[in-house]
């Protein structure tokens, strides 16, 4: 089945009438159509793009499948008359995708006209979690572009350069070289900065025997890729090799045992036994993956507690850390999907050896 048939297979199964989705990642996998304003509006029978006037040409190239609806003013005000023209009784709407506010206003106007505006969550996510051919051939791309930019910068990247020297340098690799802009900014931590699992680059200036944290990923058709490699300039310190060692090994482990049908807690604790059996498991402060596509940061989620199924067709990251405050930290994180059962590594990148 196409998208728009599962959705609709989806709002049966619950005995829901219509969904408005207003998240962009969502709207755009449904239609096409990637303008920064607009919904869909989807029941049984029809398809509509509502958007307004800066927006109509490019919806109607981008959504050839969706009726174009033009709006103006705030939701409160179009969203009745819409209702009343499709003759729904009620709707669903997509609770992370507009404010409180919006949210207050709105079920004020639907039910002076008889209508249930009802919470969803997560009712399109969840046909994102399986990704289709093409979906995987745009992240695979991705991955390429981020590989490429980690070979280009480990040709460059030398001591007295600034965090954001090498930021910059990754970033204007990879858009030179076919991303669109990035999913989120390139993390380049030196030393003590390095112990930040989400540091921001500074102008501090990389010093040789220090542990260098890079994360970035490119972004191709809408789809992320995301990776993490952590280096030395010099001789590293045995500090630096023991916990490198010990990240690369939780990393290892968990790519050769996570299997399809277990949970996102059961593929965490592989990982993290290792951490907290070399005493570092205090250091290791997140989870050990996160889904990835459209969004850098989307399910299914792999730490611990985590109900999650890890199934086929699935895109995540494998990524512990360790960090320690004062000293630095340590992240080696790949790009993998869940094939036949088994986790196939898309990201080339080279792992240092220490």
């Amino acid at each position: 089945m196409n998208r728009l048939d599962r959705l609709r297979s989806k709002l049966a199964e619950y005995k829901l009438e219509s969904i408005l989705v207003s998240k962009p990642e969502n709207r755009f996998y449904l239609s096409g159509f990637d303008g920064s304003s607009g919904f869909l509006f989807i029941n049984r029978g029809r398809n509509i793009l509502a958007t307004d006037s800066r927006y109509l040409e490019q919806a109607k190239e981008q959504a050839p499948d969706y009726e174009i609806y033009r709006i103006t003013g705030k939701i409160n005000k179009w969203l009745p008359d819409l209702a009343r023209e499709t003759g729904i009784s009620s709707l669903v709407f997509e609770a992370g995708g507009i404010t409180l506010g919006e949210y207050e206003e709105i079920k004020s106007v639907l039910e002076d006209e008889g209508l249930k505006f009802i919470p969803g969550n997560e009712m399109v996510e969840s046909l994102r979690l399986y990704k289709e051919a093409d979906e995987i051939k745009n992240i695979e791309e991705a991955v390429k572009i981020s590989d490429a930019a980690f070979d280009y910068i480990m040709d460059r990247i030398d001591v007295g350069m600034t965090e954001e020297d090498v930021a910059w340098e990754i970033e204007a690799y990879m858009r030179r070289h076919g991303s669109q802009p990035l999913p989120f900014y390139v993390i380049v931590a030196s030393g003590p900065n390095s112990a930040k699992a989400h540091a921001r680059p500074t102008r501090r200036r990389i010093k040789a025997g220090e542990p260098i944290m890079i994360d970035f990923g490119a972004k191709i058709n809408g789809y992320n890729s995301d990776l993490s490699r952590t280096i030395c300039l010099g001789n590293p310190d045995d500090d630096f090799i023991r916990i490198y060692n010990t990240v690369l090994k939780a990393q290892r482990e968990a790519m050769e045992n996570i299997t399809a049908g277990i949970n996102g807690g059961q593929a965490d604790a592989i990982a993290r036994e290792v951490i907290v059996s070399r005493g570092y498991g205090d250091a290791f402060a997140h989870s050990l993956g996160h889904g990835l596509g459209l969004e850098p940061h989307e399910s299914p989620r792999l730490g611990p507690g985590s109900e999650d199924k890890l199934e086929n067709g699935m895109v995540f990251t494998i990524e512990p850390g360790i960090y320690i405050t004062g000293w630095g930290g340590i992240r080696i994180e790949d790009t993998v999907i869940m094939e036949y059962g088994k986790i196939r590594v898309l990201s080339k990148a080279i792992k240092s050896k220490y």
